[in-house]
């Protein structure tokens, strides 16, 4: 005979949305400064994906994400940096080219793991 269909409602409500976490490696750049001496910026970031169809697109771009993210962080003035409008625009910027790296798969968040300016 054939099996009944599991009920698809019970189980969605159930289960909630799926998230799944997935940590960049460390990014580490020389920021743009015109002083002799070096200012690092380290930035650590776990993304917020939907499926584990998402961590798959990342892990096989992954050298292209590293790549777009260094690309801007490199460019950032320590004043970017400052204040919760710096983070925020840090976070939307990088949200922004990773989600172009892995597209069409989603990107839902980038968060911050650790910022530090040294």
């Amino acid at each position: 005979g054939t099996e009944p269909a599991p009920d698809a409602a019970a189980e969605g409500a159930q289960q909630p949305v799926p998230i799944v976490f997935y940590e960049l490696p460390d990014l580490v750049v020389s920021l743009n400064t015109n002083e002799r001496q070096s200012t690092f910026l380290k930035v650590k970031v776990s993304l917020e994906l939907p499926d584990q169809a998402a961590v798959a697109a990342v892990e096989r771009v992954m050298p292209r994400i590293i790549d777009h993210c260094q690309v801007y962080l490199r460019e950032l003035r320590p004043d970017d940096l400052r204040g919760s409008a710096g983070t925020l625009r840090l976070r939307q910027e990088l949200r922004r080219r990773i989600a172009i790296a892995i597209a069409p798969a989603e990107v839902r968040d980038v968060l911050f793991v650790e910022l530090l300016v040294q």
